[in-house]
């Protein structure tokens, strides 16, 4: 591939032979090294390791941590490590807190010297949701970015031991890494601000349309109408609306309320990942629970949801792990997307089936007729 004879003498290859060679290999898939030599610290203990670090402050959103396939540097394998929280009770005024580790050991000094530093300080993180000022240098914002390198050699860049030496194929990896949790995190930001204008909406025709119906009704000496259906037609959505709640200093209690704001009865599915370690009794009670697999992937069946009814999901979360769970990660299956609001459509990747849409979006009209009869009746008194 390099257009070098393999038969040629190599103390007689020149600067331009070496080049080709070089970008050849570069351009090789080479079967990538074992792990079974090397100890990456996990999710499970990446999201322990920051609740720690915490000490108390809950935050908004743990992303979900990345552990990238292994590489060679200098012939050793390695694979890169990374995890973020972001928000809640995390201070916002001053830069990011970095967590550097290299082989589960904490590296304390000589940040800036460290390619970690390097590689959080080149990428644009407003792009992401975090401030940075020109593009370049540790974010502010409240997030706490911990990266961890594994290696049977890790390239330091002395015999201190306190910071990481800079080689581009560790560098790429290290960004690789944080550039997948930051997606995650821009992602869930994303989701947040959608949420925000479709709850607002939620509100003014909760709130404002029966206020509305409730005067008219006494300027006119009527009883005020029902206006279930008609909330219902405007809103045409299955609203989903997750809340956790504290029970006590290890227990969380989670539920998913949901409701059907559109002329048909719905039959869907729930979806949520949750933390194996922290799930009790209290899911495989509830009358919607399905199943649950080994990664704790959790489903839930709504049958026959009726128009303008709601339901809810509980449960709950027990243990240090309780507090990782984002409530806001929940999605669906066996629904347009389009009339969907406060969850996401179940990923492809997920490794599981989920129910596939068999229902229509035809308007049943008798009850909206019957209702603007009634409102018209109202208008002529």
């Amino acid at each position: 591939k390099s257009g070098v004879s393999p038969d040629k003498n190599p103390a007689k290859l020149d600067r331009e032979d070496a080049i080709k060679i070089l970008k050849a290999i570069s351009e090789v898939k080479i079967m990538a090294p074992p792990t079974d030599c090397l100890s990456p610290i996990g999710d499970t203990l990446i999201k322990k390791g920051l609740m720690h670090v915490l000490e108390g402050l809950r935050p908004e959103y743990y992303a979900t941590p990345v552990t990238r396939s292994p590489k060679a540097v200098n012939g050793n394998p390695f694979v890169v490590e990374a995890g973020i929280v972001y928000g809640g009770d995390i201070p916002s005024d001053g830069p990011v807190q970095i967590l550097r580790f290299a082989n589960r050991v904490p590296l304390l000094y000589q940040q800036g010297a460290c390619a970690i530093t390097k590689s959080i300080s080149e990428m644009d993180w407003r792009r992401y949701g975090l401030e940075q000022r020109g593009g370049k240098g540790i974010p502010y914002g409240p997030a706490i970015i911990l990266v961890h390198i594994a290696s049977t050699k890790v390239p330091f860049t002395s015999e201190g031991k306190e910071a990481v030496a800079s080689f581009p194929e560790l560098q790429s990896e290290i960004g690789l890494a944080l550039r997948l949790c930051a997606r995650n995190l821009k992602s869930h930001l994303n989701k947040m601000e959608r949420k925000k204008k479709t709850h607002a909406k939620f509100e003014i025709v909760q709130e404002i349309l029966p206020d509305m119906a409730r005067k008219a009704a006494e300027h006119l000496g009527r009883p005020v109408p029902n206006l279930d259906m008609t909330i219902t037609r405007i809103m045409n959505v299955v609203w989903i609306e997750p809340t956790v709640k504290k029970v006590d200093k290890k227990t969380r209690a989670v539920t998913f309320t949901v409701y059907n704001y559109t002329n048909l009865p719905r039959t869907f599915m729930l979806h949520a990942q949750l933390p194996k370690e922290a799930v009790n009794l209290t899911l495989f009670g509830h009358q919607h629970f399905k199943d649950m697999n080994e990664e704790g992937k959790a489903n839930w069946t709504i049958p026959e949801l009726q128009p303008s009814q709601h339901t809810e999901v509980t449960f709950e979360l027990v243990g240090d792990m309780a507090d990782t769970f984002d409530a806001d990660d929940v999605y669906f299956s066996g629904l347009n997307p389009a009339m969907v609001m406060g969850a996401e459509l179940l990923p492809g990747d997920w490794g599981i089936k989920g129910m596939e849409i068999v229902q229509t979006d035809e308007y049943v009209e008798d009850d909206y007729v019957e209702e603007k009869e009634e409102v018209e009746d109202l208008g002529e008194d």
